[in-house]
C-alpha cells in the first residue's frame, strides 16, 4: 500500500500546534520558576536539601526542555511547509 502524500496544510497545522504547545510550555516554565523562587524551604538535613535542589532543577529543566522541543519542532515544520509550497509549484509546472 502506498502512503498518501502530506499536503502543505498538514505541515502548517502541525507547526502552529507545536508553536502553541511551546508557548504553553513557556508559560508553565515561567510559573514553575516563579513558584520555586517564592516558596523556598529550609531543611535541617543536608541530604534533604540536596534532594530538594536536585528535584527542583530536574522539574525546571524538563519544563524548559519541553519549551525548546516544541519550538524546534514547530520551526522545522514551518520550514517544511515553506519548502513544500515551492515543490508543489514545481510539480504543477511539469
Amino acid at each position: 500500500t502506498k502512503t498518501p502524500k502530506k499536503s502543505p496544510l498538514s505541515f502548517l497545522s502541525g507547526s502552529l500546534t507545536s508553536f502553541l504547545f511551546s508557548w504553553i510550555s513557556l508559560l508553565l516554565s515561567r510559573n514553575v520558576v516563579l513558584y520555586f523562587s517564592l516558596h523556598t524551604t529550609k531543611y535541617t538535613s543536608p541530604i534533604a536539601e540536596s534532594v530538594s535542589s536536585g528535584l527542583k532543577t530536574l522539574v525546571i529543566g524538563m519544563c524548559f526542555l519541553s519549551t525548546f522541543t516544541f519550538g524546534f519542532i514547530g520551526l522545522g515544520l514551518m520550514i517544511v511547509f515553506i519548502r513544500s509550497l515551492f515543490t508543489l509549484k514545481e510539480v504543477e509546472t511539469q
